[in-house]
């Protein structure tokens, strides 16, 4: 399959049918995610849950999806790039359905455990697909739009979960997470591998995980730049999972809103991260990875703060759009960053490594936050994650491979 150059000739059919499925993989997957997050307030006064407690199922799924990761991304590069997507699509889609008959914490640990590894697995193959499918000056562009889908499945969640959990509980809510397994059909049927791993792997030489270890780390200046990677991945993940586990709880609270009103916040927050995103991935093609990540972290290190200040709806949507804008919207950036500093051979196994150590580490966010809540204000709270995207713009200054990496118009 011949990458072609979408902006001359549009999308060929394959390029299409990547961008579709692994939009699709991302919305579902988070769609999962966020069910969690409208469900928490109900399950915590169902189940009787510390805040704690209700913390650790984040934490829990997180520490799932290293361990998912880290199998499937090197699974990934060894057997192909559609099958283990379709392999994880299908692992995170039951595990969720199952929630529908968890009745005490013990089981909603175990299952979202599981859950997990399918989700961890997902996001470093359905990024090494897109970065095989598209020329380099247009991954950012490209990874944009698949995180995109995932907005799209936070959306589903918040109207969704307005509707069942008043109505049927937020067992039924989960039992919806079946719907992914559909999309395992369309991903077998119409996908296939990139030249670009095939050639890798007819060339490949010795074991992938030996492999994986001397491209990542054998040296200070790859060990230095993959832990950075990961530093940053912990502070993106600590404040998307920070914010949408727990504000939805937050907002209801602090405004006494209903489950329904806090649902629009959401819905407001997901619209600005979806034009975030788009934004950023221009950004990053245009002007480089360095320039695009500047803005959007010095961005939202100041607007999470701002969000404490809101006191009325009104203002708690503005500010919501604009601080979704600037946290979520270089997502995409990541994978696309990592897909370029590292080689076709590993691209899935250092996707799926840096991603889901920072998902296992920033998950934890959860339960801090948790924990603030239970003795500060919401302002110390806010001012925690805030500092967060300093330490992250501070390391990514830092990163020697980011400069290398050249725009091209």
């Amino acid at each position: 399959m011949d990458i072609i150059d979408t902006h001359s000739h549009g999308l060929s059919k394959n390029q299409k049918w990547v961008i579709a499925s692994t939009s699709s993989g991302f919305a579902l997957e988070n769609m999962d995610v966020l069910f969690l997050s409208f469900a928490m307030s109900s399950m915590i006064a169902d189940l009787h849950l510390s805040g704690g407690a209700a913390g650790l199922i984040s934490s829990i799924t997180n520490l799932g999806m290293l361990f998912g990761g880290i199998c499937f991304g090197i699974l990934g590069d060894k057997i192909g790039r559609v099958k283990t997507f379709s392999h994880t699509v299908l692992i995170f889609a039951i595990a969720t359905a199952l929630m529908a008959f968890a009745n005490n914490i013990y089981e909603i640990y175990a299952l979202r455990f599981l859950a997990g590894i399918g989700a961890g697995g997902e996001y470093g193959v359905g990024i090494a697909l897109i970065a095989e499918n598209f020329k380099n000056h247009q991954i950012g562009k490209m990874t944009s739009i698949a995180a995109v889908g995932g907005q799209i499945g936070a959306i589903i969640a918040a109207l969704v979960a307005a509707w069942i959990i008043p109505h049927l509980g937020w067992h039924m809510l989960f039992l919806v997470g079946i719907v992914p397994v559909v999309l395992t059909v369309f991903i077998r049927k119409h996908l296939h591998e990139s030249d670009q791993f095939l050639a890798a792997k007819n060339n490949e030489k010795g074991s992938l995980l030996t492999d994986v270890v001397k491209k990542m780390f054998s040296t200070p200046r790859l060990a230095l730049q993959s832990l950075g990677l990961m530093v940053m991945m912990t502070v993106q993940i600590a404040g998307y999972f920070g914010l949408m586990n727990w504000l939805p709880t937050i907002v209801q609270k602090q405004l006494n809103l209903n489950v329904s009103s806090s649902s629009l916040w959401m819905i407001a927050t997901i619209i600005g991260m979806s034009v975030g995103m788009m934004t950023f991935g221009s950004i990053f093609d245009y002007f480089g990875p360095r320039r695009a990540f500047e803005i959007f972290l010095i961005g939202s290190a100041v607007m999470v703060y701002v969000l404490a200040l809101a006191q009325n709806m009104a203002s708690l949507l503005v500010i919501g759009a604009v601080m979704g804008f600037f946290s979520n919207g270089m997502f995409g950036g990541y994978g696309a960053v990592i897909s370029r500093l590292y080689p076709t051979e590993i691209r899935s196994s250092a996707n799926n490594i840096i991603v889901n150590v920072g998902r296992a580490i920033g998950g934890f966010s959860s339960v801090v936050i948790g924990i603030l809540m239970d003795h500060y204000s919401l302002t110390v709270v806010m001012g925690f994650l805030s500092a967060l995207y300093i330490i992250s713009f501070v390391v990514m200054i830092s990163l020697p491979g980011l400069k290398r990496l050249t725009v091209k118009h």
